[in-house]
């Protein structure tokens, strides 16, 4: 009988990590287990106890089994560590979502806590467990277990191997990534384990020795996927990405192996009870069973959605309002559609840090008549829940008003507008007097979003880490949010089909961006993927039921704009096609690799691809919402030119942040200057000097429609190459060229061409049915 003394040491040290940890992080999202000071409440349904009931039972249980059966060794007793943080995530997930795809992949999530509290649980183990007796143990041929397991992988793809991560020519095991994708990593994934299998099984017995060779096999696979996406993804381009690509291939494939490792335990303990005779003909019908089921699975769902079937809902919008087609907004015309212009926060409802400081500038018609002197073809309209609906159930008569006003303004200045359900740090409260920041944490100001009333804490203190978009407090409420506690997110939906009721009429409003940079909770990605797209789906359907087909804007989390990448919505989380994928494509700006002083974590350049990549997925076209650069001029007209040219080459549109910031404005901090391209001055409250540095670069020529598809794009203040395709005629070509000397225009398969002065530059304008070129000046 084996001594209880190990296990009980290593269930010992995992129990006073994850006490150490949750006193020693201030905001649980750092700890195995968390408490950010918020007070579960059973009103909230499970999640808050899931932490608590499920995850650390599952954690200790499992830290036992793999301590007793695997901790003769320091590395299988880390890799069974391992395994038990990764099953104990998916389980508190699986009671959270009930849904099993989700919380398999939501295992992987966890791994940069599990390797370091492996490591560490397993070194005190080893170091107070007792002496140790290495016995080799004798076991089965491993081709059949391993073979099993890599025919699970196509069929049991669900989440895993979906994110920017995988550059096209990464073998992975999704079917939707065609035949020769899904056969590779087959592949891959039988060889790995058959490796893994010779040296666990010799070293942990039973099944727990085949389910740790499919984890370790996991993480081999994903550095094998991280190799080649190295190859095929750019390399060392200036940022860390290889590296974060890197890590979440091998976090998607330990949780792999992690939940469907059971497979190859269960597999090679079958194996071994056949006479060694049938052994062979087992394997053989093995071995053609998953050459089968690998083909017709490979074959049976198609690599891409053609772009006909990505656009089919989008051809319901009526006449003159914009949709999406495939890659692209067009106008339903058969012309692309680029939207570049700029955010207005000037009717957001910001919490005021100084008092008798506006904490916004008064929004005019003026700004409208500026904005298109500019060139910009669209605003961002950035508003605030806790205005539209400051009393539950009903909308703010004079606040909507406003944004009607807003729109009419938009309208007769020829710009588009995108409502915006814009928020920061979920709600404009600030911390409260008397509160207790703990250690590591700060007091903080309030910022915008939520009204009070959709604002649930549970009592975690509104205190921040590193910045605004984590804070116990917010963290709680968003988490309420996610699982629509009190009717929360149900009652934003409800709001949504009411404003989308009021202009689904007007194809002024091109679209409904349904929430600002969403935060990511307490459990990401339960709430940042799958929960997300539940809510943005449940909107999406209210604004339908509201008759409104304008497009919706879709948003991935707050992770997107400080990391340069995330996630995003689970993959097929609407079937409604007229939408818009919207990553704020901060790289190089505000994300945190600026601020720590760091390399960039994604480069300014590579972002675009990344973005493209998720975009793909959904079958979306792509339209950053956000984006800005501050600091040193220098630099940051540095930084902007670079963006300029990207975003051309990737023939997008975007909106900038922002046309006015209040020197009030939280966002602004206490400077000389409110920052924005209309600048403040702080000391009269007048205007300062605008940002024309900016402005030479945001307001360079470019084509607000154009036939067909734009398939080349370079722009340099006034001077333009431009290229494009069409199958039909059309005379939809509609390009703006700023300044004040009227442009030299030069074409190919064009006619009808004629140059129109407008407020602040030129438009030109032609016809084609096939290929054309534009040139401006050059």
């Amino acid at each position: 009988m084996k001594s209880v003394r190990r296990p009980l040491v290593a269930v010992s040290a995992a129990l006073v990590l994850v006490v150490l940890q949750a006193v020693l992080d201030p905001t649980g999202l750092l700890a195995l287990v968390g408490w950010s000071g918020a007070q579960p409440s059973a009103a909230a349904g499970v999640w808050p106890f899931a932490p608590y009931l499920v995850f650390l039972p599952v954690l200790l249980g499992m830290t036992w089994w793999t301590a007793l059966r695997a901790g003769e060794r320091y590395w299988t007793l880390v890799a069974g560590i391992v395994l038990a943080v990764l099953l104990a995530q998916a389980a508190a997930a699986l009671v959270m979502t009930w849904n099993l795809a989700v919380s398999a992949w939501a295992a992987g999530y966890v791994t940069a806590k599990a390797v370091p509290a492996a490591l560490l649980v397993a070194a005190f183990a080893r170091w107070f467990g007792g002496p140790t007796r290495r016995v080799v143990h004798r076991c089965g041929p491993p081709w059949i277990p391993a073979a099993l397991v890599a025919a699970a992988a196509p069929l049991l793809a669900g989440v895993w191997w979906t994110s920017p991560a995988y550059a096209p020519g990464v073998p992975v095991a999704r079917p939707d990534h065609g035949p020769l994708s899904v056969i590779l990593a087959v592949l891959l994934i039988a060889f790995a384990t058959v490796l893994c299998l010779n040296w666990m099984r010799r070293r942990v017995p039973g099944v727990l020795g085949g389910w740790l060779a499919a984890l370790v096999a996991g993480g081999l696979v994903g550095v094998v996927q991280a190799v080649v996406a190295f190859a095929v993804d750019g390399g060392l381009n200036g940022d860390l990405w290889p590296g974060m690509a890197a890590y979440v291939a091998i976090a998607d494939g330990l949780s792999f192996g992690a939940c469907v490792g059971w497979v190859a335990g269960v597999g090679a303990l079958v194996v071994e009870r056949i006479p060694a005779a049938g052994r062979v003909r087992v394997a053989q019908a093995t071995a053609a069973a998953i050459v089968v089921i690998g083909v017709v699975v490979a074959l049976a769902v198609p690599s891409a959605a053609p772009a006909s079937a990505a656009g089919a809902r989008a051809g319901e919008a009526p006449a003159g309002f914009l949709r999406a087609s495939g890659r692209v907004i067009t106008d339903g015309r058969g012309d692309q559609v680029l939207l570049r212009g700029v955010n207005v926060n000037q009717l957001v409802d910001f919490y005021q840090p100084t008092k008798g400081v506006p904490a916004t500038r008064p929004l005019t018609e003026a700004d409208f008549a500026g904005i298109a002197s500019q060139g910009f073809d669209v605003v961002r309209l950035n508003l605030s829940w806790s205005a539209l609906e400051p009393q539950r159930g009903g909308l703010s008569s004079s606040y909507l008003h406003t944004i009607e006003q807003a729109v009419g303004w938009a309208r007769a200045h020829g710009i588009y507008i995108v409502l915006d359900m814009h928020q920061d740090g979920w709600w404009k409260g600030a911390t409260t007097a008397g509160t207790d920041c703990r250690p590591g944490t700060d007091p903080m100001w309030g910022y915008d979003g939520a009204p009070a009333w959709a604002t649930l804490t549970d009592g975690a203190p509104r205190c921040q880490f590193t910045g605004r978009d984590i804070s116990p407090a917010g963290d709680r409420a968003f988490q309420n949010f996610y699982f629509d506690t009190d009717g929360v997110q149900s009652a934003l939906v409800a709001t949504w089909g009411k404003l989308a009721a009021v202009f689904r009429d007007d194809p002024t409003v091109a679209g409904y961006d349904l929430l600002n940079e969403p935060g990511f909770g307490e459990t990401a990605p339960v709430t940042t993927s799958y929960l997300l797209g539940r809510f943005y789906d449940r909107a999406i359907g209210a604004i339908r039921a509201a008759g409104s087909q304008q497009l919706v804007v879709v948003e991935p989390s707050i992770l997107w704009s400080g990391l340069g990448f995330d996630s995003g919505p689970t993959p097929g989380f609407t079937s409604d096609r007229n939408i818009v994928f919207s990553p704020h494509l901060y790289a190089e700006s505000i994300t945190m690799d600026r601020s720590l002083g760091l390399p960039p974590i994604v480069g300014l350049d590579r972002q675009f691809t990344l973005a493209q990549r998720v975009a793909d997925e959904y079958g979306a076209p792509l339209w950053s919402g956000e984006y800005g650069y501050w600091g040193d001029t220098a630099d940051v007209d540095a930084r902007l030119a670079r963006y300029a040219k990207a975003e051309d080459a990737n023939r997008l549109g975007s909106a900038y942040w922002v046309w006015k910031q209040a020197c009030g404005d939280p966002q602004n901090g206490i400077g000389k200057t409110g920052d924005g391209l209309m600048v403040q001055d702080c000391a009269t409250g007048g205007d300062a000097p605008q940002r024309d540095d900016l402005l030479r670069l945001l307001g360079r020529a470019y084509p607000r429609s154009a036939p067909g598809t734009v398939t080349m794009l370079t722009a340099n203040g006034a001077d333009l190459q431009l290229a494009g395709s069409t199958q039909s005629a059309s005379c939809g070509l509609v390009v703006w060229v700023p300044g004040t000397a009227r442009p030299h225009v030069r074409s190919t398969g064009l006619t009808k061409v004629q140059t129109s002065a407008a407020p602040g530059g030129w438009l030109v304008s032609g016809c084609t049915a096939s290929r054309y070129t534009l040139n401006t000046n050059g």
